[in-house]
């Protein structure tokens, strides 16, 4: 496989007679960081699914490089936060596969607050989920998916329901830690605020409809084939910005 540590080749699946992806193919370099464009419901989560082999494609095959160890972050909607569990016992639900006793040990406690002092979260290991902040319950979940030294993180939708602060603290995070090493494959709906500021990008509804920087990828063509709408690009700073069409059009005073 070269460099690639997942591949996908010629990928189909549905749920029963529903297609959710169409002959994708898509390769995942080592020190990549990609992001997944498109609409609801246009096989985001399911192409992540397959990849740690929560689902199996209908067609094609997904190659992962032998001994490849990958994390996953799911959207933070789809955690329950109000189970009792601190912050520190979240990570630690990341080391009961190598842990011989049932308690953390204290090189384990060491490498938790570790963990969390490096992701801005140091002094909470004792604090409930429920009583974080948005992008500290965000941090926390990737603290998780980070503590077992993965080649590959896997994120969906990583600032969904966070603001613009927050945003952009995740997404200069991101950043460090794919430069220390770390390939990533996420998802999001945020074309502007996540979308334009990654190296690669792949537009998806069912079927890849481009990939590519984005400036290559932001087009109007690929963003009215990926959303079915018209949407502009604007330039600023050197950077793409996506509108919408419809805000661009002048209107009728009456």
């Amino acid at each position: 496989m070269s460099d690639a540590l997942v591949r996908f080749e010629d990928v189909s699946f549905g749920y029963g007679h529903h297609p959710v992806l169409e002959g994708v193919s898509l390769e995942v370099g080592v020190g990549s960081f990609v992001g997944v464009v498109g609409p609801s419901g246009s096989g985001k989560t399911t192409l992540l699914r397959l990849l740690v082999g929560a689902v199996r494609p209908t067609s094609g095959t997904v190659q992962l490089r032998p001994g490849l160890r990958v994390a996953y972050v799911p959207q933070v909607e789809t955690v329950n936060w109000n189970f009792p569990v601190t912050v520190g016992e979240v990570l630690a639900m990341a080391q009961l596969g190598k842990r011989r006793l049932p308690w953390r040990s204290a090189e384990e406690r060491r490498a938790i607050e570790a963990m969390l002092e490096r992701l801005g979260l140091g002094g909470l290991a004792e604090r409930h989920i429920r009583a974080l902040s948005g992008g500290q319950q965000q941090r926390v979940f990737l603290a998780r998916a980070l503590i077992g030294s993965p080649d590959l993180l896997l994120m969906d939708e990583p600032t969904s329901g966070v603001d613009v602060r927050t945003r952009h603290e995740i997404l200069h995070l991101l950043e460090e830690l794919n430069a220390g090493g770390t390939a990533m494959l996420l998802t999001t709906h945020d074309l502007n605020g996540i979308a334009a500021h990654l190296p690669h990008l792949v537009c998806m509804n069912r079927r890849i409809l481009g990939q590519g920087p984005p400036a290559a990828v932001l087009t109007p063509a690929v963003l009215e084939a990926t959303y079915g709408a018209r949407m502009d690009v604007l330039s600023h700073a050197g950077m793409p910005v996506v509108v919408d069409a419809e805000l661009q059009r002048p209107r009728r005073v009456s």
